[in-house]
């Protein structure tokens, strides 16, 4: 009997769905409407021995109560904030998620976002299609970055990427994290002390409580009217209603976001800015890098069911 899992969410590669066919019996709840669901859940949710999740979906404890026959749980992802780990340690429930493999793309968006926003390059595409180039239109400079300090808040082994590639721009690299990190002379005492002494506030940290809403008004003012953030981590690292006042004011200078505290939603107000640049939480959306997720998702689950410990357990 093939193992039946449960796959959450509702955006899979193919590289995904290929990995899994003729191993598992996938189920789709996402897919299902309010009456399969309801069924699914009464006669198949009991034989689930697997849950195939995303990051941003996850499992909470609550989701996991479906599933009384739940062994692992793997995460095609990095982030694993929306797991709630502590239910699933209780249960004896595995938990596994993605390091490593998209470490280089998730740096090199952080890398691209900075350079696009700092360089106004949104701005300066508008301006050339709308033919101002040719009708002489006044443009202002940019800031070079040579010089410039680019704090990272949350230096893993993404903020350690990102801060090799920054510093072939000429850039000083400082940091915070709240435990003990590479390179003690670059951590500040505080996400505060970080704002102040950045040009760009570049955040990688992780999601979940214990960041919720870090950067609030008080970082942001302390990063101040000459100051770009850039988040690649989550949304729920930002305050984004402080965020849109920030930047409406004059307070912040400038954003680029990959993430967002409801998405798909972007605050109107965002979407309306010159000096915010937006993406749409694609860090890791490269072929290579979702290939390499799938492998390692799919792969947690084949040493499980083979036996053999997971290959990336989180904890």
């Amino acid at each position: 009997m093939k193992p039946e899992i449960a796959v959450l969410g509702s955006v899979w590669t193919e590289e995904v769905l290929r990995a899994l066919d003729g191993h598992y019996a996938c189920h789709f709840p996402a897919r299902m409407a309010p009456e399969e669901r309801a069924a699914f859940e009464r006669e198949i949710a009991p034989r689930i021995r697997a849950v195939l999740t995303t990051g941003t979906v996850g499992l909470d404890a609550a989701g996991a109560a479906v599933y009384p026959s739940l062994e692992i749980v793997s995460v095609h992802g990095v982030g694993v904030d929306a797991v709630d780990l502590e239910a699933m340690a209780a249960s004896g429930i595995v938990v596994t998620n993605t390091p490593d493999v998209l470490t280089e793309d998730v740096a090199d968006l952080a890398a691209s976002l900075l350079l696009t926003v700092s360089r106004r390059l949104p701005l300066l595409d508008r301006y050339v299609r709308a033919g101002h180039w040719e009708d002489k239109r006044p443009l202002q400079p940019a800031r070079s970055l040579r010089g410039r300090v680019a704090g990272i808040y949350g230096y893993g082994r993404i903020g350690q990427a990102l801060a090799s590639r920054l510093r072939a721009f000429g850039m000083e690299i400082r940091y915070f994290q709240r435990s003990a990190g590479p390179e003690p002379r670059l951590r500040c005492d505080s996400l505060r002390e970080l704002a102040t002494v950045s040009d760009f506030l570049v955040l990688c940290a992780p999601g979940g409580a214990a960041t919720r809403h870090a950067v609030d008004a008080a970082v942001l003012d302390a990063l101040g009217p000459d100051g770009t953030l850039v988040n690649i981590a989550r949304g729920s690292v930002v305050d984004e209603a402080a965020l849109v006042e920030a930047l409406a004011t004059g307070r912040l200078g400038a954003a680029a976001l990959d993430v967002f505290e409801d998405e798909p939603r972007v605050p109107a107000a965002l979407r309306g800015m010159d000096n915010v640049v937006l993406t749409p939480h694609v860090g890791s959306f490269t072929v290579e890098t979702r290939r390499a997720m799938a492998r390692l998702a799919v792969g947690n689950l084949d040493e499980h069911f083979a036996g053999r410990p997971a290959l990336t357990p989180v904890g």
